[in-house]
């Protein structure tokens, strides 16, 4: 008998395309590790009963959670406390996220603490020319924008999460 792998959501907010990335690569790793992934937007989930976990991940713009990602959220609360789920942010145009540690913002930390969430990581961003919106354009063109992503850190968050899924799975 062939195992079912488990099936993780990985929905995210993202404005200028960094979160997406993030999300995008966290499903590669998923499935490396022995995990199917969807990887959609925040916006276009409808409906989370039919995955064994999620990930939510959302963009940070003025210490503000992307907005599809808040609402995916706070639309599915009831849902997520009966699933494993991890949350992550992304936005710093520094190299702090991969320094230590950046506590979530209010909105995530509360949203963490509702939903039972096991974890939550900031990632660094990336603002590249012709950014969306004033404050991605007044950012770079003062000089902030460059890519502060971290792929080892990312690939190793999925790689734990993913362990963590499938384990629980094989033991169930």
């Amino acid at each position: 008998m062939i195992p079912i792998r488990p099936l993780v959501l990985v929905a995210y907010g993202s404005r200028n395309g960094a979160t997406a990335a993030i999300a995008s690569r966290l499903g590669d790793d998923l499935r490396a590790h022995g995990c199917e992934a969807d990887v959609r937007p925040a916006a276009d989930v409808d409906d989370i009963t039919r995955y064994d976990a999620v990930i939510i991940g959302g963009a940070l713009c003025s210490s503000h959670w992307h907005g599809d990602a808040r609402r995916l959220a706070a639309r599915a609360r009831w849902t997520l406390r009966h699933r494993p789920v991890w949350l992550f942010s992304s936005g710093p145009l520094d190299t702090s996220a991969a320094e230590h540690d950046i506590p979530p913002v209010p909105f995530v930390r509360r949203t963490a603490t509702r939903i039972g969430a096991r974890g939550h990581v900031t990632f660094g961003g990336c603002l590249g020319a012709h950014p969306k919106g004033w404050p991605a354009r007044a950012a770079f063109n003062s000089g902030r924008g460059g890519d502060f992503r971290d792929v080892g850190r990312i690939d190793a968050w999925a790689e734990t999460i993913a362990h963590e899924v499938v384990t629980e799975r094989t033991t169930a």
